[in-house]
């Protein structure tokens, strides 16, 4: 069987599998407020993580000088697109190990595309507003998400081992933790966390980036 087949072969069965939900809540251990956008993932320990499919697609576009959104998670062989719904041109870059690239200068209405293929964190910027700032974390499996406005974060996963990994711009490095899934069993997992001082640039009027 080759590696194609069995990539097809492993996703069919991790689809029949039993499926178990995860929820974990991200609080600020100084003061309870709850932790906005914070990337969590749950990557499988027992078997393989079925591929990404080819026709999924995320998009940051920029706008009001701005990047948004401000964090995106995607799985590794996803297409990201980069629209420049702006009034201005963009030079989106990365120097980033897991992606280094350059989108040279583009005008309103343009739009690049790039596939992602390695895993870890891209951090972009734009090489002609030095404010703009957003983070790529790109991970290997499809089940993750982002924290909501109350700091909540559910997955649903076929039951059995993973690594959660738990990523955002304020904390000092990732947090992971070996949890186990069972069978129509809710898993709930709170973390209350340290974070780093935020220190990103605000703009007056900067539009609808999120914040944390």
């Amino acid at each position: 069987m080759n590696s194609a087949a069995r990539l097809v072969l492993l996703a069919c069965l991790a689809a029949t599998l039993p499926a178990a939900e995860f929820s974990t809540t991200l609080t600020n251990a100084k003061g309870g407020d709850p932790l906005i956008e914070a990337t969590v993932a749950l990557i499988p320990l027992d078997q393989p993580a079925p591929p990404a499919p080819v026709t999924v697609q995320a998009e940051i576009e920029q706008e009001g000088q701005e990047f948004h959104g401000f964090i995106t998670i995607v799985q590794a062989g996803t297409r990201v697109a980069f629209p420049n719904r702006d009034t201005v041109q963009h030079h989106v870059y990365s120097l980033s190990k897991s992606k280094k690239f350059e989108l040279p200068l583009y005008n309103p209405g343009g739009q690049e595309s790039l596939v992602f293929e390695s895993t870890g964190l891209v951090t972009l910027g734009c090489n002609i507003h030095d404010w703009m700032i957003a983070y790529l974390v790109v991970v290997p499996t499809p089940w993750f998400t982002k924290s909501d406005p109350a700091g909540r974060a559910t997955l649903t996963a076929p039951a059995g081992r993973y690594r959660l990994e738990i990523w955002h711009p304020r904390l000092a490095k990732p947090v992971t933790e070996e949890i186990t899934l069972a069978d129509d069993t809710p898993s709930v997992h709170p973390f209350s966390l340290t974070l780093k001082p935020d220190r990103r640039i605000r703009r007056g009027g900067a539009g609808k980036s999120g914040g944390y």
